[in-house]
């Protein structure tokens, strides 16, 4: 992947709060950067690809589920480079493919289905998986290394004008780009991270250092009630937000990530959680290929 080098597209939300008072905040268009390397995506694996050529490898392996936006960007990233690439799926592979895997497949991608008990990047599993394939470069889920946390910091860099924001959200699925945005920001922002997984109470300590330790100037803050029934899952109050956000902004999100996280924004607002004065920034992750998995006609877009 060529570097980017353009500034991130950013566009003013509006909604209007049960007081009938207009709310507005700045949603950076990540997702607009590539149709397939999109959002996030791309810089989690621009180094990890820099590395792959270093060390003389021929592809990458790497890990998510059966709607992963991770494993269909980097299937076509390596498609697009001449790399192979090998996909470890979480659960069972079922024919026919869903639209994700099935876009996987069709850009060259390997996939093996790992079972849920076995599946970590730690297993004894994935260990002898990667010694199957000592070609490729082994990339943890959602390019959770240090050279996806190296893209990430880059994120903030490309939106104009960023410090001028006194909170920043974004969506948290290994945390890496929360850490990434979180150790960029200045003394002065918040950065919020929303949880897309239910997290148990018991959890909570362990999900924050595993999935936001990262020292930063900035306040750092993870909100754990929006992720709903739980990752990959939600409701038809989501659907509705989803369908009325774009009708009011034309900005499209995905049943997984950014469709909670604007419903977040929103909440927060209602709940007066930004001082006034606030200027608010939502990151778009990218990800709108996971829509594919539902049923034509719940969405608008």
């Amino acid at each position: 992947m060529q570097p980017f080098l353009q500034q991130i597209q950013c566009d003013k939300a509006e909604w209007i709060l049960n007081n009938n008072k207009p709310f507005q905040f700045t949603v950076a268009r990540f997702d607009l950067i590539h149709p397939f390397i999109s959002g996030n995506k791309y810089f989690k694996l621009r180094y990890n690809l820099q590395r792959l050529i270093a060390e003389g490898k021929n592809g990458v392996m790497t890990m998510g589920g059966a709607y992963s936006n991770h494993l269909a960007a980097t299937a076509f990233a390596c498609f697009e480079a001449g790399l192979s690439s090998v996909g470890l799926v979480r659960g069972e592979i079922t024919e026919p493919l869903n639209p994700t895997l099935s876009f996987c497949k069709q850009h060259g991608m390997q996939l093996i289905a790992v079972e849920r008990k076995d599946y970590n990047r730690n297993s004894s599993v994935t260990e002898q998986l990667k010694q199957n394939y000592p070609d490729m470069l082994f990339v943890p889920e959602g390019g959770d290394n240090a050279e996806g946390l190296q893209g990430c910091k880059e994120m903030l860099n490309m939106v104009e004008q960023a410090d001028s924001y006194t909170h920043i959200l974004c969506c948290m699925g290994t945390g890496t780009t929360f850490k990434g945005i979180a150790s960029s920001a200045k003394a002065h922002q918040t950065i919020i991270g929303i949880p897309v997984l239910k997290i148990r109470e018991d959890e909570k300590e362990l999900f924050i250092k595993n999935h936001a330790g990262i020292e930063s100037a900035a306040t750092k803050k993870v909100l754990f009630e929006y992720a709903g029934n739980g990752y990959a899952k939600f409701s038809k109050e989501q659907l509705n937000f989803m369908n009325s956000f774009y009708t009011k902004n034309k900005i499209p999100t995905d049943i997984i990530y950014t469709g909670k996280l604007m419903m977040a924004v929103v909440d927060l607002a209602e709940k007066g959680f930004f001082p006034a004065g606030s200027k608010i920034l939502a990151v778009h992750s990218g990800g709108l290929q996971g829509n594919n998995s539902l049923p034509p006609g719940l969405l608008i877009f």
